[in-house]
């Protein structure tokens, strides 16, 4: 399968803005799902946006509003965007692909089993 790379990670101050990248081609096909999760310390890992091969789009309430998942118009690179970034926002960031099962969703446990190795970001007060 193919190797997911991140990338845009960085350091930024409550209330900025940063945008990820991943390179995710190849996932065109019916019911492919893309997402960014995080983990942070102490934390369990966290899924905070997913999108479907239709476009369709999910977020926690922990992140609605202020997160953006997209892809490009070739379909393979995926982006998150993130506005309004508060400290506790601050994890390792990952992008992962995977198949949704036949009426699932793209959010079910257990749909990825591609995942990249994490971009780092930090989020000061």
């Amino acid at each position: 399968q193919v190797q997911l790379v991140e990338s845009g990670g960085g350091s930024v101050q409550a209330g900025g803005s940063l945008r990820l990248s991943c390179a995710a081609p190849g996932y065109t096909y019916f019911r492919a799902c893309l997402a960014w999760f995080r983990q942070g310390p102490t934390k369990e890992r966290e899924g905070v946006a997913f999108i479907d091969s239709s476009g369709t789009t999910r977020y926690p309430d922990s992140v609605k509003g202020r997160f953006t998942i997209s892809q490009d118009s070739a379909k393979t690179t995926l982006y998150l965007q993130m506005n309004s970034l508060k400290p506790e926002d601050t994890a390792m960031y990952y992008c992962a692909a995977g198949r949704r099962s036949v009426g699932g969703s793209c959010s079910a446990p257990g749909t990825y089993n591609n995942w990249g190795q994490g971009t780092q970001v930090t989020v000061s007060s």
